[in-house]
């Protein structure tokens, strides 16, 4: 395994980006309660743009160069990565930034986009496409592409400072739950949390509609680029996984949990109304992973990083009056 980044990265991220970016509640499940387990949520819906992202941008943004800066950023975006450039781009000075995302993003995402004064354009029918059109203009007009999940070890290092504020609001943490869709978030955390406590287990968890990282492991092939079957209410964690991810994740990820879309739709149902917390449908697999594989995941105090809270009144509307069986 290549070393892409390390804890050190991590915790100098942390300080870089310590005067914007919020250290999230770790707060205690009430009724998620199987054997003597303990489970928590990391709150990052409670994060500046109600996603982990912001972590990420900050620490990338914040290192440009004057004349980085000076001709702008841009990036391409399910929604989430996009919202986190923007209010970087904000709060550091950058008067240019754009960011493109597929067709059919929620709009609870593109008006946060273009509430920070960043340019907000839909290309493509979905994030592969997107993605490809996207990076075309960005380089076009010379602008800084932010890389979300790929090849920017300083994503990885800003993402890593969750796992950092984990193992120091509770130190008896000794299974961390995660979402993966590019790999970013949960590298980071990996590496981060490890370096704390080797002996912590990192469990991640991808949708049956896409799990790209399980089928890259399995292959051994990095799928940069993975399509989605059937409908999902992950339209934040779809999509290919990144180069570092696919090198590092192998070493460090103890299992990787798929849950179908019903399990997914359930539990985020179940975070709404019991838990009384607002969530992303995609953030709630980590949930669906624990109250279906409960022995699978293991451990006696887990942490469920619940990545994002930016809603789609449209899936919520859908799953609050039951639109799936139970």
């Amino acid at each position: 395994m290549k070393e892409w980044f390390n804890a050190q990265d991590v915790r100098a991220a942390r300080e870089r980006i310590s005067p914007w970016a919020r250290v999230t509640p770790l707060e205690q499940s009430i009724y998620l309660d199987y054997a003597d387990r303990n489970y928590q949520f990391k709150l990052e819906s409670q994060q500046l743009g109600k996603s982990f992202k912001i972590r990420g941008a900050l620490n990338t943004i914040s290192q440009l160069s004057d004349y980085e800066k000076r001709h702008g950023v841009g990036t391409v975006s399910t929604g989430n990565h996009g919202v986190a450039v923007a209010i970087a781009a904000h709060v550091l000075g950058i008067p240019d930034c754009s960011v493109v995302v597929p067709l059919g993003t929620p709009h609870a995402k593109t008006d946060r986009i273009r509430f920070y004064g960043a340019r907000s354009m839909m290309l493509g029918a979905d994030y592969d496409d997107a993605l490809t059109l996207g990076i075309n203009y960005i380089d076009r007009a010379e602008m800084f592409y932010v890389d979300p999940f790929e090849h920017d070890t300083r994503v990885y290092a800003g993402q890593g400072t969750i796992g950092l504020e984990i193992m120091e609001q509770n130190p008896d943490v000794d299974t961390i739950v995660v979402p993966i869709g590019g790999g970013g978030l949960c590298t980071g955390i990996a590496v981060a949390a490890k370096s704390v406590k080797p002996s912590v287990r990192i469990v991640g968890v991808q949708t049956a509609a896409c799990p790209a990282m399980v089928d890259s492991i399995r292959d051994n092939v990095c799928y940069s680029r993975f399509p989605t079957e059937g409908d999902t209410v992950c339209e934040a964690i779809v999509g290919g996984v990144g180069e570092i991810a696919f090198d590092m994740l192998p070493s460090l990820i103890d299992d990787i949990v798929v849950v179908s879309e019903k399990s997914i739709r359930s539990a985020f149902k179940f975070m709404i109304e019991r838990e009384q917390l607002s969530v992303e449908a995609g953030s709630a697999m980590v949930v669906a992973a624990v109250r279906e594989f409960p022995e699978r995941v293991g451990g006696k105090n887990v942490a469920l990083v619940i990545s994002g809270g930016n809603l789609d009144i449209n899936i919520l509307t859908s799953v609050l009056a039951g639109d799936f069986e139970e």
